[in-house]
């Protein structure tokens, strides 16, 4: 009797390991779909400041046509619409519109929210008659650099000493007051 009564014990721990394993590897496979479908989404996520100092983040999901943002400690998803340019989404009581980083987001109709890049474009000459077109971006801490007329160089600001100082992997920006020095591989390519 108690080797009857041991066998069934062994045999009811293994039927019930059986099952939580089963139970495991469906809670799995569950898992991994959830994480697929997510990482099939585009995804874009985006962090911008206003002039006081307040934050909105924002994820939006462009397969969905949806964006939540959180503001002033509230999470609030709201649907794509459709734009002339630029992005639209709304929910009933929130409106957000904008283009690039110049952001507005509407509470009820009434502005709660404003993001504008602070962008500064100047011109400068030499005595060669080299022209360098620059489009700094403060916000963002970039410079988009045009020499003659030529294909765009992107740089990212560097802190420095003093006057600005921006760079790439090849190509270096340094100024001061109207004075710019544009260097590729460390030689001078323009400088005013």
């Amino acid at each position: 009797m108690n080797k009857l009564f041991l066998t069934f014990t062994i045999l009811a721990t293994l039927l019930i390991l059986s099952c939580k394993e089963n139970t495991k590897q469906e809670n799995n496979n569950l898992e991994q779909n959830k994480i697929t479908s997510v990482d099939n989404d585009d995804i874009v996520n985006k962090s911008l400041t206003d002039k006081n100092a307040n934050k909105l983040d924002m994820v939006f999901n462009n397969t969905k046509g949806i964006v939540i943002i959180y503001f002033n400690g509230k999470e609030l998803e709201l649907k794509e619409e459709k734009s002339a340019s630029g992005i639209w989404y709304t929910n009933d009581h929130f409106d957000l519109s904008g283009k690039g980083n110049n952001i507005v987001l509407k509470k009820d109709g009434n502005i709660v929210f404003e993001h504008q890049d602070n962008i500064l474009m100047i011109e400068s000459k030499n005595e060669d008659g080299d022209k360098l077109n620059l489009t700094f971006n403060n916000s963002q801490g970039t410079v988009k650099i045009y020499l003659n007329g030529g294909k765009q160089i992107d740089l990212k600001e560097k802190k420095a000493a003093s006057g600005i100082w921006y760079a790439n992997e090849h190509y270096e920006l340094s100024g001061k007051g109207n004075k710019y020095e544009l260097k590729k591989d460390r030689k001078t390519v323009f400088k005013n």
